[in-house]
């Protein structure tokens, strides 16, 4: 299970994993994480060409929502993990549209010929341990959005026109609950005071 870094280390991990794959086919792309004011300072912009990945949405995994409390290895359970899927923007940037548009389909199949981030990529981020267990892993895939959803991401991103983009969804980042849970102990005898009842 992952620390509460698991967020800022998916995000790391997919620039990490882009600038790796681009040093043969775009050796002068850069890659950054965005946050929204970022779209409207362009000296944050990738230059002279690169893409942002813009954190726009996290939800919580509703499919994997009541897992069980862990059990630590001396026996001490805590809360159960909360699982998270993270949304992303993937936006490229070039000098010319051509090239743009050749960045964009370079770094879609990067991402889909990588469905599974594993922890030694996720990890790279970590400073006084790991933030993932070396078993763990997070699922990548596309996730088309909507015209209408689109719309409504790009409105609320004004400061900058609408660019081709795509979104992916990093799913079952599972964050570790460092809440110990009490524990009593196991009931003995049971009690039906039926008797004292009118």
């Amino acid at each position: 299970m992952a620390t509460y870094s698991a967020i800022a280390a998916v995000g790391t991990a997919l620039v990490n994993l882009l600038k790796d794959a681009s040093k043969t086919e775009f050796p002068q792309a850069k890659f950054k994480l965005f946050q929204a004011a970022d779209f409207g300072d362009t000296n944050q912009l990738p230059s002279p060409e690169g893409a942002t990945i813009y954190l726009y949405r996290v939800t919580v995994n509703t499919s994997r929502r009541n897992l069980p409390p862990r059990t630590e290895l001396d026996g001490t359970r805590t809360r159960p993990p909360l699982p998270l899927d993270l949304h992303f923007l993937v936006t490229p940037f070039a000098a010319s549209s051509e090239k743009q548009y050749r960045l964009l389909g370079w770094l879609m199949r990067v991402l889909e010929d990588t469905p599974i981030l594993p922890a030694a990529l996720l990890n790279e981020l970590e400073q006084n341990g790991a933030i993932f267990d070396q078993d763990e892993s997070v699922e990548l895939q596309c996730d088309p959005l909507s015209l209408s959803d689109m719309a409504i991401l790009w409105e609320n991103l004004k400061q900058v026109k609408v660019l081709p983009s795509v979104t992916y969804a990093a799913r079952l980042i599972k964050i570790n609950s460092q809440t110990v849970m009490k524990t009593y102990e196991p009931a003995q005898t049971r009690d039906f005071p039926f008797q004292e009842m009118p």
